[in-house]
């Protein structure tokens, strides 16, 4: 029981870097959709919808395996890599809907009022829509970073060694199929849950800032 948990532990690091960094590109992938699909200019905000509609629209996993062995293929990827820009990408679509929902239910004259203070769309949409956004939709957010942290068990699907894959592997090196999987619940329950409370404590500060 010690080694099998020693051993799942050691390879738990890959799954909280798949998540790390889908979270990082996602988000910044995510901002730059939305504001997009809010934008006036009709081929930005269809570009957008394209990509959005299409991703959601699709299984992860079929994304992670045409990014391992079409595009990957093609640009020499590891499977890392791959899965990093699959997952990357595909919770890139989720947080610009996200997003677009948060600013659109932000007041229209908070808009109006920056606009006749001077500022463009982009310094409006920076310092003034999005910082009051962000409060409404901290809690949708929080629950796709949570969502990103269990979706990286999908890149095993293509080899990647992290906490999946390895528990697949420890099953059929001891022949031991419920212990392996318990502890890998575990292990998930414990990163989900931390991340959950980090946002919740985010969150609290927020409201008592803005209450």
């Amino acid at each position: 029981m010690v080694n099998l948990l020693a051993i799942l532990l050691g390879w738990d690091k890959t799954t909280l870097l798949i998540a790390a960094v889908s979270i990082f590109f996602g988000m910044i992938l995510g901002i730059i959709l939305a504001l997009m699909r809010l934008t006036n200019n009709p081929i930005l905000k269809a570009l957008a919808g394209f990509y959005i509609e299409f991703v959601r629209g699709t299984p992860l996993m079929i994304q992670v395996l045409f990014m391992f062995l079409g595009v990957g293929s093609i640009f020499g990827w590891s499977t890392l890599t791959a899965g990093l820009v699959s997952v990357s990408m595909n919770s890139g679509a989720y947080i610009a809907e996200i997003i677009r929902g948060g600013v659109q239910s932000v007041d229209k004259g908070q808009s109006e009022a920056a606009r006749s203070l001077g500022l463009n769309y982009w310094q409006t949409m920076r310092k003034v829509v999005f910082p009051q956004s962000l409060r409404s939709i901290w809690p949708s957010l929080g629950n796709e970073f949570i969502t990103l942290i269990k979706e990286s068990s999908i890149v095993s699907t293509i080899g990647v060694a992290e906490l999946t894959f390895q528990t697949r592997a420890v099953t059929g090196l001891t022949y031991q199929a419920v212990v392996p999987l318990f502890i890998s619940m575990v292990i998930y329950f414990i990163m989900t849950y931390a991340l959950s409370q980090l946002l919740n404590v985010y969150e609290r500060k927020m409201n008592k800032k803005y209450a």
